[in-house]
Formats: C-alpha cells, structure tokens, sequence
C-alpha cells in the first residue's frame, strides 16, 4: 500500500507540472490576465500645490540639468512648503521659491534662498508658460549664475529675456492657475497683498 501512495503522489505531481506549463505557455502567448506595469509618462515632473490650484511642469534635463535637478532636490526636501509667490506683474510672470516669504516681514522677500549659486544653462526662449531661474543682475553677477531656489513662471512670450536667464522647464498643465495668480491685487513692491502659498511642491515618482 506504501508504494501504491507514493505513486498515486507522483502521478499528481507530474499532472500538477504540466498543468502549470500550459498555463506558462498561454501567458507567453499574451493570453494572461495579468498586465504588465508600464512606467508613468510624468515620472520626474513637479507639481506646485498652491491655495489657488496645482501647476504641473516638466523640467528639462537635457537643456538645464543642474537646474532641473537642483528644483527636484529642493522639493523632495521640503525647501518649497509654505514659501508665497512674492512677485506677481500682469502680462509678465509670477515669481516664488523665497523660504523669506515664510516671514511677515514684506521687505525681505526676493532676497532669500540657499547658500549656493547654480551654474548658468542658458538656450532655451522664454515661451508663455515657461519656469527660469531668477538671479542677481549682471553688475554684481556677470556669469548670470542663477539663485539657488527662486524661479518665475511667464504668463506671455518674453523673449526679450532670453540669453540672459536659465530656462528649466515648461508648464504642462495648470496655466489657468498662473492667470489666476498674476491677476490678484499686489501691494507697491508687487508682492500680493492676500498670501499666494506654495503648500508644496512633489516631484512625480
């Protein structure tokens, strides 16, 4: 009786097996209900969560790669969590990436941010819906090296910006809210007078 179990055993294993086969060879005919996971087409864009929607952008790592990574970097950090767009000018652009604009004190912001300077990866036209790096003026800055945080997003062409400042990316979706933005009442130095805040900024995984 032992021998006769131990068979009956391996007679359902080798069924078992070439069972299992069939099924193989039918997922390799593309017969499988399993689908295949395909990588996200945004992967490494940013979205900029402000208090009056989301603008998505995709950065340019061929154009601007220093640039690029160094906004990913910065994001993923937190750099960006409850800074404002601290200058807004209609028919212009939007400015932000000041961690000064977390302060009340109105006067400092647009001189804050890191440490370091980035290396200028000047070439790309300023397109409406573009995002650049914001710098110090070519006097004290002759190498147009860019501020390590602040950037603009334009809401028209400015061309008459380009060979001058870093341009890293473009708006994919989301310019209605950069009309929203530029179009709220600004105080003298065009700072909104009713916070404009950056909640977060999350790079797209």
């Amino acid at each position: 009786m032992k021998y006769i179990h131990i068979f009956v055993c391996t007679a359902l294993l080798f069924a078992q097996l070439a069972g299992a086969q069939k099924q193989s060879s039918k997922n390799k005919k593309g017969k499988s209900d399993v689908s295949e996971q395909k990588e996200n087409p945004k992967k490494g864009f940013v979205v900029i969560e402000t208090t009056l929607g989301n603008i998505t952008i995709q950065l340019n790592d061929s154009a601007a790669p220093k640039h690029a990574a160094n906004f990913r970097k910065l994001a993923k950090e937190g750099y960006y969590d409850s800074t404002t767009f601290h200058r807004v000018i209609p028919n212009f652009m939007i400015q932000g990436g000041d961690p000064n604009s977390k302060n009340g004190e109105r006067s400092t912001h647009g001189m804050g941010g890191p440490e370091y300077r980035i290396d200028a990866e000047i070439g790309l036209s300023h397109d409406r819906g573009v995002i650049a790096a914001a710098r110090q003026g070519d006097q004290i800055n002759p190498q147009r090296m860019s501020n390590g945080s602040q950037f603009y997003i334009t809401v028209v062409p400015t061309t008459f910006l380009d060979g001058q400042y870093s341009v890293f990316g473009k708006v994919v979706e989301g310019m209605d809210i950069a009309d929203k933005i530029v179009a709220v009442p600004r105080d003298p130095r065009d700072n909104p007078i009713e916070k404009v805040m950056i909640n977060k900024v999350i790079v797209i995984e």
